[in-house]
């Protein structure tokens, strides 16, 4: 499964978009969309698509690894994105500790999505403290769990083209046997 736009935009709104490497709350140098990776003091991005791609990379490598996680469990587009974004944010091993992976392979589609909510925390001058970001950021991730997945028109064309073809041959095959 992919990160969708949806899933991109989530992720961007919450992280924004910085061209000057900053520390972010926990003390990690960041730059752009939150990345964190060989990160250099001063260092500087040239504009905002420079920080897109970088994010999309990250998020590509966050989704093969979430994918990983999963095993054989099966989630529709909407869990994937929110946990994407989780693990993009708490770290891979964040996800993999934690109680909503563990209930979401459980079935315990509602508990998981609550369990995203506790990780609202960041270490701050040596104490775990609420982050107001982290609340709202856990809060969007879990709505978009719990959202059911809206199939667009597109989609549902393919579909009923598909049931139409598959209609077709199954006629001309019901013919050739009658034959």
């Amino acid at each position: 499964m992919k990160l969708n736009k949806k899933g991109l935009e989530l992720v961007k709104h919450f992280e924004g978009c910085y061209l000057k490497a900053y520390r972010c709350p926990a003390g990690r140098l960041t730059i752009g969309y939150g990345h964190t990776q060989g990160v250099r003091e001063g260092q500087t991005l040239p504009n905002e698509l420079a920080a897109h791609n970088m994010l999309v990379r990250d998020l590509q490598m966050v989704a093969a690894e979430v994918t990983v996680l999963l095993g054989n469990t099966v989630v529709n587009e909407n869990q994937f994105n929110a946990l994407v974004s989780f693990a993009f944010n708490c770290g891979l091993g964040g996800l993999a500790q934690s109680t909503a992976l563990r209930w979401l392979k459980e079935g315990k589609i509602k508990d998981a999505a609550q369990a995203l909510t506790w990780w609202n925390k960041a270490t701050v001058d040596g104490k775990k403290t609420v982050l107001k970001g982290l609340v709202r950021r856990r809060e969007a991730e879990k709505a978009l769990f719990l959202e059911p997945v809206s199939q667009d028109h597109e989609t549902l064309a393919e579909i009923k083209e598909m049931l139409y073809n598959a209609s077709r041959l199954l006629d001309e095959y019901i013919k050739r046997v009658e034959a």
